[in-house]
């Protein structure tokens, strides 16, 4: 039913609904740390502000994000929805010649990386 209403329904809905239902509730625990709904809305919202002033992105504008299995993805990806932008998910083990095709591919003109990531291989 939810994938047949117009429009459809969609993850970032989905979270806001649990943000406005249970704010205070665990939604990722990494290592040592918990992370409510709350926690995520307000650093997504700080992210795509940031993205939006510092990187001029705006709906439509495809980003690659090239972000290792950390809390940061996750509230990476709810800014770029919030803010419209599609995102290709780039595998941050590839390097070389498959890191390139992927970027190529994804025809992006920004990407987002960790701080470790950066200029790790031939393709920046």
């Amino acid at each position: 039913r939810r994938l047949a209403a117009r429009p459809a329904t969609t993850l970032l809905d989905v979270f806001r609904r649990h943000v406005r239902l249970r704010p205070r509730h665990p939604l990722l625990i990494f290592q040592d740390q918990v992370f409510t709904f709350e926690d995520l809305e307000r650093r997504s919202n700080r992210a795509a502000w940031a993205l939006r002033r510092h990187a001029g992105l705006r709906a439509g504008r495809m980003v690659a994000v090239f972000l290792p299995n950390e809390p940061a993805y996750l509230w990476t990806w709810l800014a770029l929805a919030k803010l419209g932008c599609p995102m290709a998910c780039l595998n941050c083990n590839v390097r070389g010649r498959a890191l390139r095709h992927a970027l190529e591919a994804a025809e992006a003109t920004v990407v987002l990386a960790s701080p470790g990531e950066r200029g790790q291989c031939g393709v920046w």
